[in-house]
């Protein structure tokens, strides 16, 4: 009889540590797919707002009539505060007012806002821009509240946030050359081209992260030279008497710098986290990177290469792609986070889309975009299936189904198991990413869980526990991801809502960011403190995508040209001469060993040699995906921001 009391006692153990949690967080016998989503989504009055635009009744048998408990009434109310004791509410409680109002909010935007929208982009542009200019430059960044200039932290080298990004080159001056064009202000841009060639040099005594390099010098001197020398003069004839390729020459000497970071590694993968302008890769570096940072050179190092005719840099940027692919999971297909760049062994093995992951995925399809190299949209293709088995949770369909709304977790790159809970605000892009792809469905999911966030704090804090409801860091650095993604769900769809979200945007920066002499780094997403840093991407992407969001007559819109941009905001045209090369293909054999590999790498459904170089579209590119107007209005429901997704945002 004595083991039926240990079974029964087991059994009452169970039950109760169930409820338990149950009670705690919401984690007792519902648990589904190894986590729950206790901010479910529901996507409800966004679909009468696409409904009502093509005038269609949404009919008793629409998917938002079938959730039980629905009332479309909702009373006027303001976001609570972390802490506060209040009951649990839709994020749709951030629309005011019933159906009716709802949709006579949401679903046009006139044209005297938009012009307000846009001269409102661009004043926040010219605030910090002329404070940096005035109180700043030639030092890297702005300190807005202090009003003075912030070069590196020669006093502590190993202060890298700040010495991984500043090398004491100019960098927010060198970094918004293109915006002023976006701004259509070719006299100033002009202005600060003769600048840059007058007074920057690189021959510095200055360690610096190759990555940050990368996307904000190197690709920023490379953007304003084609645009500088473009023949089809998009922006007008922006050209001036006496340039003589400077800027490019800038560019190529900035990346024969970083080159010392490819040397002497056993995997191909460059010493990523720091290399000396002047002396090269520092004897005490780590011999560590993460995916991002070796992987996220190919579209600056491949456009030089194919400017100069000299293969050495998208040489080397395609070869550690290829090694950090070749250490992908034989399980999963995913990389890791943090590789050691000797050993090859993966330091930190998780698989995710934001922070040090984020924009391998991109170049991967861009690089296809710029260069027409099938073997990058191969393993673009093969990376996003891995995504969509590994790493997404929720039900199939993101609208409709039973289950709980799509998201996309960090898992373990070897087994797929959720890792932690928490998701971080450069995962922000990726719905701009999947409407590149084409997959513009679970675009406007992922974004719409993110606009709730936003809506509650009027920021994006930089990590935010889904399971927990709340930031687990709270500070906000004026990041441009979540503004990207808008603006290119706006240009996919020109559905109206998106300009609101912008509108949001705007306002929020505006009313919490804003300093004596710019825009501060929110410290606090909840109490709204700040830390005296504005960083150069504010003005080179966030105002930048603010700006052409609102602008529907900017040439990068009206030109018959097609451009892309950088993951720093730089614009780039899709440009037969990057398709062309002046030297052999790279690793031949290397090439054909890789895609023999594949199958022994891949789950199943993400075989990539099933992907036939036939199947491959010619061109994905912004022209084409803006051509695709209306594109969720097809269906009447993609964009149907839930009742219950993220119900409990205002009450943690």
């Amino acid at each position: 009889m004595q083991w039926r009391s240990i079974v029964l006692g087991l059994v009452i153990l169970r039950l109760s540590l169930g409820f338990l949690l149950w009670l705690v967080f919401g984690l007792g016998p519902n648990v589904s797919w190894g986590f729950n989503f206790p901010i479910s989504f529901n996507l409800h009055k966004l679909d009468l707002l696409f409904r009502e635009e093509q005038r269609t009744d949404p009919g008793s048998n629409s998917w938002t009539q079938r959730i039980h408990g629905y009332n479309y009434e909702q009373k006027a109310s303001t976001c609570a505060k972390v802490g506060e004791d209040s009951p649990k509410r839709s994020y749709l409680s951030f629309f005011d007012g019933n159906k009716d109002e709802y949709v006579r909010r949401y679903s046009s935007f006139p044209d005297t806002l938009k012009a307000q929208m846009k001269d409102m982009a661009k004043e926040m542009f010219y605030f910090g821009y002329d404070n940096y200019m005035k109180y700043a430059f030639p030092e890297d960044e702005l300190n807005p509240i202090d009003c003075e200039g912030r070069g590196p932290d020669v006093l502590n080298p190993s202060n890298i946030n700040i010495n991984d990004v500043l090398g004491n080159y100019s960098l927010t001056l060198i970094d918004t050359l293109d915006t002023l064009l976006v701004l259509g202000n070719v006299t100033e841009f002009q202005r600060a081209v003769r600048l840059v060639i007058d007074t920057v040099s690189f021959d510095k005594d200055s360690t610096v992260q190759v990555f940050e390099a990368n996307i904000r010098i190197l690709g920023s001197l490379i953007s304003a030279h084609i645009l500088l020398t473009d023949p089809k003069h998009p922006f007008g004839k922006v050209g001036f008497e006496g340039y003589d390729n400077e800027l490019l020459h800038l560019a190529h000497d900035l990346a024969v710098r970083l080159l010392p970071a490819f040397e002497n590694t056993s995997n191909s993968l460059p010493q990523g986290e720091s290399v000396n302008l002047k002396t090269g890769v520092p004897p005490d570096s780590i011999n560590e990177t993460c995916t991002a940072g070796a992987g996220s050179l190919l579209v600056e190092f491949g456009i030089l290469s194919r400017l100069i005719g000299d293969s050495t840099f998208e040489w080397v940027a395609r070869r550690a792609v290829r090694a950090l692919w070749n250490l992908r999971s034989n399980e999963t297909g995913l990389l890791g986070n943090v590789v050691n760049i000797q050993t090859g062994q993966w330091v930190n093995k998780q698989s995710g889309l934001g922070a040090g992951m984020d924009s391998f995925y991109e170049y991967l399809l861009k690089s296809y975009i710029l260069f027409g190299e099938k073997e990058d949209y191969r393993m673009f293709q093969a990376a996003y299936e891995s995504i969509q088995n590994h790493m997404r949770r929720g039900r199939e369909s993101c609208n409709e189904g039973e289950g709980d709304p799509p998201l996309y977790v960090n898992v373990n790159m070897f087994s797929g198991e959720i890792m932690n809970t928490w998701i971080d605000s450069l995962q922000a892009f990726f719905p701009g990413l999947q409407v590149l792809n084409g997959d513009v469905d679970n675009a406007i999911c992922l974004h719409a869980f993110y606009y709730a966030i936003w809506k509650r704090f009027g920021a994006l804090p930089e990590r935010y526990n889904w399971q927990l409801q709340a930031p687990d860091v709270l500070f906000y650095p004026l990041r441009p991801e979540f503004v990207e993604s808008t603006y290119l769900l706006y240009q996919a769809t020109k559905n109206p809502f998106y300009l609101h979200v912008g509108m949001d945007i705007l306002q929020s920066l505006e009313k919490n960011a804003k300093v004596r002499c710019g825009y501060a780094t929110l410290h606090h997403v909840v109490d709204k403190s700040k830390e005296d840093r504005m960083e150069s991407f504010f003005l080179s992407e966030t105002c930048k995508y603010l700006f052409l969001l609102f602008d529907e007559d900017n040439p990068l819109h009206k030109s018959d040209n097609k451009y892309i941009f950088t993951t720093e905001g730089h614009v780039v045209p899709i440009d037969k001469r990057f398709r062309e090369k002046q030297w052999n293909d790279f690793f031949p054999c290397e090439e054909g060993a890789l895609v023999e590999r594949v199958p022994n790498n891949q789950p199943p459904s993400g075989n990539i040699s099933s992907v036939r170089p036939s199947s491959l579209p010619e061109s994905i590119t912004l022209s084409t995906i803006v051509s695709v107007r209306g594109i969720l209005l097809f269906c009447g429901k993609y964009l149907s921001l839930s009742q219950s997704h993220i119900s409990s945002f205002s009450a943690v």
